[in-house]
């Protein structure tokens, strides 16, 4: 069971009390990312992200890092395109430590300019470790071209250009807008007692402030249709990467795609790595995705290949995915993939960290919370029936986006002959 609250100043809890964990996994999630950015502020959530760990009016960076240190605790975050997560872990006994100093650095960051300038350098060298790596490059890509024209499009870094261009008023001007109470959600799953949780959060998150109205996210839709793009580098691989329109958890075919994408690309056993890798050995990785956003997901596929063997694999990855569209998955198929759902998604619940996660994510962006017993029980309702129907609506080319980082830009004129586009 899952507790539920909100405090006075409109700030929402969600927790999952797991009494046989010794670790509580404590996250603060905030309405804001990638979607909610002005042009002029593109990747300025990613950045604040960084600055929130550089000290604030009471501590110190070094200071933020010794008190975790002496308690045991892991200190971490993350900035997605639709939202921001400021996440601890600690023993039970460290409840009220993690909440204090979570609280310390979301609400009273100092944002010093000399620190801002250093992690401007950090932050850029970020974006060039990204660009080294081709299957950033190409994911990247893929997602400008597929969500062309929606803010879903834009890069979760930033740009160098706009990340040296932030001044400190820009940063404080952004958590006026979107770090406030009512567009926050305290997240927290393991071994603590619910009096003690709301207690800290009311004693550390429970200030009153002015109601800002939250700021509405846009809902976002893949372009639609036949695309493709190509980045050039000097490289030794083709990386290709393809994406399809999914869904939400909240739609009605979510846990049978999930079954099919695990078919396709998602284990060892799948249907991309055994083609593609085991019997032609023509990529070391190669295997299929999902993303869900808000209002859309993406049903993605990606494989590594060699410089000169990128049409074949191409050709192959399309080969299958309009079989099972055309013909479905075979039964055995179909219980080996939900099976193996089933197992991966109980194994990857098996820390607090995790839950907390999800109950973080499920909360914050579709305000619903379903326990593993409900999610497995959803698994293992799905019907072969039902996978089968997802995939001839979902496999389908004539919506297909397809993206290459490559040597040579012959891979995407393959590509516009085998899409028609």
């Amino acid at each position: 069971m899952f507790y539920e609250a909100v405090l006075p100043n409109g700030m929402k809890i969600a927790a999952q009390k797991l009494p046989h964990f010794r670790s509580v996994s404590l996250g603060v999630w905030v309405g804001t990312g990638t979607v909610k950015e002005r042009p002029s502020e593109a990747g300025i959530s990613h950045f604040i992200e960084h600055m929130l760990f550089k000290g604030t009016h009471s501590r110190t960076a070094a200071g933020i890092a010794a008190e975790m240190d002496r308690i045991g605790a892991v200190l971490n975050a993350f900035t997605s395109k639709e939202c921001t997560c400021y996440y601890a872990k600690a023993t039970g006994e460290h409840l009220n430590d993690i909440a204090e100093i979570l609280s310390d650095m979301v609400e009273h960051s100092a944002f010093d300019p000399a620190e801002m300038e250093k992690e401007k350098s950090v932050v850029v060298e970020e974006i060039n470790m990204s660009e080294d790596t081709p299957e950033d490059v190409v994911m990247e890509l893929l997602s400008a071209a597929y969500f062309a024209g929606s803010a879903l499009a834009h890069p979760i870094l930033g740009t160098r250009e706009s990340v040296r261009s932030f001044a400190r008023e820009d940063l404080l001007d952004y958590t006026r807008r979107h770090y406030s109470p009512e567009n926050m959600l305290l997240a927290a799953a393991g071994n603590f007692e619910e009096e003690e949780l709301y207690a800290c959060a009311q004693r550390w998150f429970g200030a009153e402030t002015t109601p800002i109205p939250p700021v509405e996210y846009p809902r976002s839709q893949p372009a639609g249709g036949v695309r493709t793009a190509f980045a050039q580098k000097d490289i030794e691989q083709c990386h290709l990467a393809l994406a399809l329109p999914g869904l939400c958890p909240l739609d009605a075919g979510y846990y049978p795609m999930l079954v099919l994408n695990n078919a396709l690309g998602g284990s060892m056993s799948s249907r991309l790595f055994q083609h593609i890798r085991e019997e032609r050995g023509l990529a070391y990785s190669v295997y299929s995705f999902n993303s869900s956003y808000r209002s859309c997901g993406t049903l993605g596929f990606y494989a590594g290949t060699g410089a000169s063997q990128g049409g074949t694999v191409l050709k192959l990855m399309l080969d299958e995915l309009c079989d099972v569209r055309a013909h479905g998955l075979t039964e055995e198929e179909f219980v080996r993939s939900r099976d193996q759902l089933k197992g991966s998604y109980a194994l990857a619940n098996e820390s607090t960290g995790a839950r907390m996660n999800a109950i973080g994510k499920s909360k914050l962006l579709y305000n619903a919370l379903r326990t593993e017993e409900e999610v497995t029980a959803a698994i293992e309702a799905v019907t072969f029936e039902e996978v089968n129907a997802v995939a001839k609506t979902l496999l389908d080319p004539a919506q297909m986006t397809a993206a290459f980082v490559a040597r040579s830009e012959g891979i995407e004129e393959e590509a516009k002959a085998l899409l028609g586009g």
